[in-house]
Order: C-alpha cells, then sequence, then structure tokens
C-alpha cells in the first residue's frame, strides 16, 4: 500500500497574505527612490549656493529683493585677517543680520564662509553693506554649503538603509508566519483525516 501524498495548501488560504511581500517590496523601493532624489536636489543646490559671479566688495551696497521665506546669507571670501567684517542692512520692517552656521562653499580657487544670515519681516528691497580692516570680497547666497550637503547625503544614504531594513524583516516575519500556519492547517488536515479512518475501520 503507497502511502497517501502530503496535502497541498493553497497559498491563498495561509496567512499572512502574499501581499505583504509586495508591501516589503515597495517601502524598499520607495526609500531607495527618496534617496535618489534628496542626493540629486541637494547636489544641485549645493553646486549654486552662493552667486560667486555678482561678487560685491567693501563699502560697495548691494540691494535684493526678499521675503520671509527667504533662506539667505552674506558669504566672505576665506581669508586670514584681524578682524571680522561688519556688514549693515535697511531696508522695511526691521531687518537682521543674524550669526550662521558654519560651513563651507568651494569654487576652483575659491573658499568661500557664512558670514551672516539674512532674517526679514517682510518683502521688499533690502541694501546691504560690508566693510573690514583689510580689503574683502562678498556674495550673496543660501545658508546652506558642503556642511549642509553632507547631512543631508547622510540622510540619504541612511532612508534606503532603514527602508531595505524594513522590508526585509517584513518579508522574513510573513514568511516565518505563513511557514508556521501551513504546519498548523497541515496538522488539523491530518487530525482530521486521522479520525475519518478511525471510524471508518471500527465500521
Amino acid at each position: 500500500m503507497q502511502p497517501s501524498p502530503s496535502p497541498r495548501i493553497p497559498a491563498s488560504e495561509l496567512r499572512p497574505g502574499r501581499h505583504w511581500y509586495v508591501t516589503a517590496a515597495v517601502i524598499s523601493v520607495v526609500s531607495i527612490v527618496l534617496g535618489m532624489v534628496i542626493a540629486v536636489q541637494q547636489f544641485k543646490s549645493v553646486i549654486d549656493a552662493v552667486d560667486t559671479g555678482n561678487q560685491f566688495a567693501d563699502g560697495k551696497t548691494v540691494t535684493l529683493r526678499l521675503d520671509p521665506d527667504d533662506e539667505k546669507a552674506i558669504w566672505l571670501e576665506d581669508r586670514i585677517g584681524p578682524s571680522r567684517p561688519t556688514c549693515v542692512i535697511s531696508g522695511p520692517g526691521d531687518p537682521a543680520l543674524t550669526t550662521p552656521g558654519i560651513d563651507v562653499f568651494l569654487t576652483r580657487d575659491e573658499t568661500w564662509n557664512p558670514l551672516y544670515s539674512i532674517e526679514v519681516s517682510q518683502a521688499g528691497d533690502y541694501r546691504i553693506t560690508c566693510d573690514s580692516e583689510r580689503p574683502s570680497q562678498y556674495a550673496i547666497g543660501d545658508l546652506g554649503g558642503l556642511v549642509t550637503f553632507g547631512g543631508w547625503l547622510l540622510l540619504a544614504v541612511l532612508l534606503p538603509l532603514f527602508g531595505v531594513g524594513v522590508g526585509i524583516v517584513i518579508v522574513l516575519v510573513t514568511a516565518f508566519r505563513r511557514r508556521g500556519h501551513r504546519k498548523r492547517l497541515l496538522a488539523e488536515h491530518y487530525g482530521a483525516r486521522t479520525g475519518s479512518e478511525s471510524s471508518s475501520t471500527s465500521v
């Protein structure tokens, strides 16, 4: 007498459902795409962070059109000097120049550092003048440079790693629980089948 083959459990009856595999794949792909988008956008931003093509020197007044949402800064071409240059801003409301964070912007032959962050409370035209004990060059740019880019780049790397890690965990947990569910269904099937055979033998 040949042993009866093991019963086949339809995959659709196992729990959790296979849609969790799709969910894991979606999470992984989305996190990778987001990481790439963040890296590309921040790379483009850091390339154009400082408008070095429109530099101005000590005593020259530049006029900017700004609104409160703008995140602008005055950048100083790197040079060794005994004192920190001073800048003043005038315009509508109560504009202010504050201390920026540490950052750097590099060109082929120049190094720039943020000198002041520009804060305005309303849209309008603002005039900025800078002065120093020795000749200096200034430019207007965004607040973020290479240091900020490094922070965003770290996020762009960690985000895909986190997403892929979550996807792997979901796949492993789903596979483990589906295997356990299949074993329980097989045990139930064999138990019912054994009981049925016993009844037939007794008759």
